[in-house]
């Protein structure tokens, strides 16, 4: 992947450190890119839900962003990431809680997976890819989650300690896939 002028932008400040930690030029977007759009050849960075068949660690590289309907928002050749795979990114506006709405979605969509800024960027006209690895798969239960990062892509302390608190196994099942994610997603952009 040749990344010379681009700028990976993430939604939360995990999805930064490791773009930072790649040598990228990386950007805090927030949550629906909250914190603006930047300028530049943007490529959406970080984390992404499964509505099929991509398991956590499952590492994308979009080939076409779609909204809710399945109508194109963007489409490119990919980045080129070696192991990745091709696939389509619903533009997603809320946080996919449970399975019955990801088959849902993924039916409407014809989308591999969801995430929450890929949508906003390709209408910029400033996307020129899209890299996300999986953190949940498409029964993963997420209810919650969102009350843990603030709209500016900052870790939400006391969010994260009350969903802890509320939905244990699912909480620690959720953190393990994202770091889980987060390694796969490092380790494909080094190699």
């Amino acid at each position: 992947m040749d990344a010379d002028g681009l700028t990976f932008a993430c939604a939360t400040s995990a999805e930064e450190r490791v773009a930072r930690r790649l040598g990228l030029d990386a950007v805090r977007v927030g949550v629906c890119v909250a914190n603006g759009v930047p300028d530049g050849r943007l490529v959406s960075f970080g984390l992404a839900g499964s509505l099929g068949e991509l398991r956590v660690g499952d590492v994308l590289d979009a080939t076409r962003v779609v909204d809710a309907n399945g109508a194109t928002l963007w489409e490119g050749p990919g980045l080129g990431v070696r192991g990745a795979r091709a696939g389509v990114v619903l533009g997603g506006d809320v946080l996919v809680h449970d399975a019955g709405e990801r088959t849902r979605l993924r039916e409407a969509s014809g989308a591999d997976a969801v995430d929450m800024e890929s949508g906003v960027l390709a209408r910029s006209g400033r996307l020129a890819g899209v890299l996300r690895a999986i953190s949940d798969d498409a029964g993963s239960a997420v209810e919650g989650v969102d009350r843990t990062v603030h709209a500016d892509g900052r870790t939400n302390v006391a969010g994260l300690l009350r969903w802890v608190a509320t939905r244990r196994g699912d909480a620690f099942r959720s953190m393990r896939g994202a770091l889980r994610a987060l390694k796969a997603l490092e380790e494909a952009v080094a190699t």
